[in-house]
């Protein structure tokens, strides 16, 4: 019951926001009729199709669940940026408006309208287009040097490749992932860190797709920590099944890696907020460092950056995270520092560094404009 009303009040909302923009958009357009009765259509038919994917999903078969996620997950992106951009275009208009009615500006209204209109249309598309293509492309390779003080120099150089936020489930399969081990091998890593968030979906229907990862090579293995996503698609199967993949999964624990006879700490916690669904698994970087050699340096792997003031009381060096997606895609990754203290890339707080990986697959919407994908090689040096 409070799933069909949380539906019900979720399916309002996106049908007056569909209105709002066909009011706002197609009004002042000079278009014939059937063109003008079509896109309504086009609006109705994108108002329905995202809430029916979450309702319909559960009793579909795979290939057609695929099939009404690929279509709905699109559209919600094509509605966002629309949606964004007709708010904002009605705020210039407004602003025009005051103008004019100050004699400081003077514009035919109507075609202000009209040629606003359509250029929000245009943008739409050349955003949706664009973030497409870079959300179904191989992730890039970004390469950041880490300065650490207490690094020994047989540390130098060492090579960490962080892959995050995959989300392999109803538009991400086993190709997708398939070509980023082939990029992760060719870097030939000293070591492979998954921040979390690999999955959507369920072990049995997912498990073909994920079974690339036995293909991972580097020196010293690959590590994973959990993220939010885990815990909504069954967290204790899926560590199990990575286990079995050759995965090692660090549950608030650590594992000391010896590197030309020099100490290296890898811990993990598990999601930030995975206590709220299982008591056991509260993340806790201080349970995950604790026996650790005190002169190595502590390298901890956490999917959310907000676990970075934790990691700094308990003594870390670096933290590596994903979770944001970097925004994903304009404008939300100005809408990031509302839950997390960074967005992406490299920051500082105090004596811990933290990268923030942008993500190496996308959730959702198939777009990624502004914000794309990435796999991050992290090369450790001598500060």
């Amino acid at each position: 019951m409070r799933r069909m009303r949380f539906l019900l009040i979720a399916t309002s909302v996106i049908g007056l926001l569909h209105a709002y923009i066909g009011m706002r958009l197609l009004s002042p357009l000079d278009w014939p009729r059937l063109a003008v009765w079509l896109s309504w259509f086009v609006l109705a038919l994108s108002a329905l199709l995202q809430p029916l994917a979450f309702m319909a999903r559960a009793g579909l078969h795979s290939a057609w669940r695929d099939v009404l996620s690929w279509v709905a997950m699109t559209v919600m992106g094509v509605f966002s940026t629309m949606l964004v951009l007709t708010l904002l275009r009605d705020v210039l208009l407004l602003a025009a408006s005051g103008l004019q009615a100050t004699y400081l500006l003077s514009v035919d209204k109507h075609a202000l309208e009209q040629q606003s209109a359509m250029l929000v249309l245009l943008a739409t598309l050349t955003i949706s287009i664009l973030g497409f293509i870079s959300a179904r492309r191989t992730a890039r390779v970004v390469h950041i040097s880490v300065p650490l003080k207490t690094l020994p120099t047989a540390l130098h150089g060492f090579k960490i490749v962080q892959l995050t936020d995959i989300h392999i489930g109803p538009t991400i399969k086993q190709g997708y992932l398939s070509r980023i081990v082939q990029q992760v091998n060719s870097l030939e890593a000293d070591l492979i860190a998954i921040t979390g968030d690999l999955v959507d979906g369920r072990v049995h229907d997912l498990a073909h797709h994920t079974a690339p990862l036995a293909n991972l090579q580097s020196r010293y293995g690959s590590y994973f920590v959990t993220g939010n996503h885990e815990y909504y698609s069954g967290a204790l199967p899926w560590i199990q099944e990575l286990e079995r993949l050759g995965v090692k999964v660090l549950l608030n624990e650590h594992v000391v890696i010896t590197h030309q006879l020099a100490p290296l700490v890898i811990a993990g916690v598990t999601d930030y907020t995975a206590g709220h669904f299982y008591d056991d698994h509260q993340s806790d970087p201080m349970a995950a460092v604790r026996g650790a050699p005190a002169e190595a340096p502590k390298i901890l792997l956490a999917h959310q950056p907000r676990s970075a003031h934790s990691a700094q009381a308990a003594g870390f060096d670096l933290q590596l995270s994903g979770h944001t997606h970097g925004g994903q895609f304009w404008p939300w990754q100005y809408a990031v520092p509302l839950q997390q203290p960074f967005v992406a890339g490299l920051y500082r707080l105090h004596t811990l560094w933290v990268y923030v990986s942008r993500g190496t697959g996308y959730w959702g919407p198939p777009n990624r404009f502004g914000s794309p994908s990435e796999i991050t090689c992290l090369t450790l040096i001598t500060a």
